[in-house]
């Protein structure tokens, strides 16, 4: 498998510290409210990474944290009058509900931050001990220029930053505000302030930097070198970087072998921000799609690429994932009382071949959009030899749907009591926009494809009715 490696800006062949191993490290949110649609990008990505690694026989290491000490919790906490581990462990409890919801597998290990300040202390001692970190007032800053590579994940060249930070670093020396060596020292553990959480520390109360906590929970759960580690790309400056720095400065070894980065994601073009009224929740938008189709969106472009969030290409996602899962209920129909009878050599020679450009799109960076495009190669192929193949060949077909779909967290065969509302409705509002396009093939077939689900649709003044017979 190659992997696209941030740090070389290019694609290098997978090959783990520990063959057969894969230690993946993914940064978590901060949990101060409901994730939001951005959020799950990584999520989803990184899942399906794991998903692919381990259907290609890696065991495992995934790690992804939750940030539950940071200002913005804090700040929840302070308007709500309750503690900020109140705010961090509810919405900790509704993330893990929307990841189940995304089909998200739990990580190996999901450690928080606030349960691992012992070990952010020592590293700080260690950072201090070798000339890396120095303590200003109860503040312990690292000490940028003292780490040779700095910049080398973002290719920033550290004289240009410090040119960046003239103007901003004259004017808080001029006013006393800042007693740093250099504008570019970034924080490791900062002082308490008056009703917020604190822990203590050679340097006082306070509590650690949130570019710490991440070096120190993922050695902590993968070791010393890692093999991936993942997240968005607006992490790579200053956070990724900075965890490089302070990691590389402590423990003397190689951080992370490859960084892997997902693109931005947009809502109707343009950037999400709450400002602009189109901020989302998942929670929001699960409200109005099936988790699935939300999955789904998320694969069908490079996780690389820009994603452009917007309900025409929901609805497009959601029309595909239909196709997709409506092949599935009449595969599982035409293969019923298949057991113990054998696939025709044309049909395991077809099946071996789209497995194989499965694996091989999925190995060339994890491009899931080439991925699902084989699915739906699968699903033609499955119509244009319907009136024909054997049950056999047919229960073939969908054990190779089914888990080619969960290698990407698709889930391809629903039973009808668990999605049968949600996917008539789906159908329903298709044949609406199929009657309005005046494509009355696709709405008969529509139609047709309910009732043999024992569904029958009755037109009328408020629009489509619907019930079971």
């Amino acid at each position: 498998m190659k992997i696209f490696n941030t740090l070389t800006r290019r694609k290098e062949e997978f090959k783990p510290v520990t063959p057969g191993k894969a230690g993946i490290y993914v940064c978590g949110p901060t949990v101060y409210d409901f994730i939001h649609i951005g959020n799950a990008r990584p999520m989803i990505v990184f899942d399906t990474l794991r998903r692919y690694l381990e259907f290609r026989g890696y065991e495992v290491n995934y790690v992804s944290n939750f940030t539950d000490v940071d200002d913005k919790i804090i700040r929840r906490s302070l308007e709500e009058g309750v503690d900020s581990l109140e705010i961090s462990e509810r919405f900790i409890a509704e993330c893990k509900k929307d990841m189940e919801a995304l089909n998200v597998r739990p990580a190996t290990t999901h450690p928080q931050a606030t349960k691992e300040i012992p070990d952010m202390i020592e590293m700080v001692k260690t950072l201090i001990d070798k000339g890396h970190a120095y303590v200003v007032d109860g503040t312990v800053y690292f000490r940028t220029r003292s780490f040779p590579d700095y910049g080398k994940l973002s290719h920033k060249n550290i004289d240009d930053l410090e040119s960046g930070h003239r103007d901003e670093a004259h004017a808080l020396k001029v006013s006393g505000e800042d007693e740093k060596e250099d504008p570019l020292d970034f924080v490791l553990w900062k002082p308490m302030k008056e009703g917020e959480p604190f822990w203590e520390s050679p340097w006082g109360k306070g509590r650690p930097g949130w570019h710490l906590e991440c070096s120190v929970m993922s050695k902590k759960y993968i070791g010393g070198t890692l093999d991936i580690h993942a997240g968005g790309e607006d992490l790579i400056f200053p956070h990724h970087e900075n965890e490089i720095a302070q990691s590389e400065a402590a423990n003397g070894t190689t951080f992370s072998n490859y960084w892997m980065h997902n693109g931005f994601l947009k809502i109707d073009n343009e950037k999400m921000s709450k400002s602009l009224g189109n901020f989302f929740t998942v929670r929001e938008i699960c409200e109005k799609y099936d988790p699935q189709v939300i999955r789904f969106f998320m694969l069908s472009g490079h996780y690389r690429s820009p994603l452009n969030f917007a309900d025409t290409l929901l609805e497009a996602a959601n029309s595909g994932l239909t196709r997709i899962r409506n092949a599935a209920q009449d595969l599982r129909d035409r293969g019923a009382g298949a057991e113990g009878a054998e696939m025709s050599e044309e049909t395991e020679k077809a099946l071996q071949e789209f497995t194989d450009r499965f694996d091989a799109a999925m190995d060339d960076d994890l491009n899931t959009a080439d991925a699902i495009s084989v699915m739906f190669e699968i699903v033609k192929y499955a119509n244009q030899n319907r009136d024909t193949m054997e049950p056999a060949d047919a229960a073939g077909i969908l054990a190779a749907l089914t888990t080619l779909g969960d290698v990407l967290g698709l889930i391809v065969v629903v039973d009808d009591d668990e999605i049968l509302d949600d996917e008539i409705e789906a159908l329903i509002e298709e044949r609406n926009r199929a009657r309005k396009e005046k494509n009355f093939a696709r709405a008969d077939e529509i139609r047709s494809m309910l009732e043999q689900k024992g569904i029958l649709l009755k037109d009328t003044r408020e629009g489509v009715k619907w019930q079971r017979v």
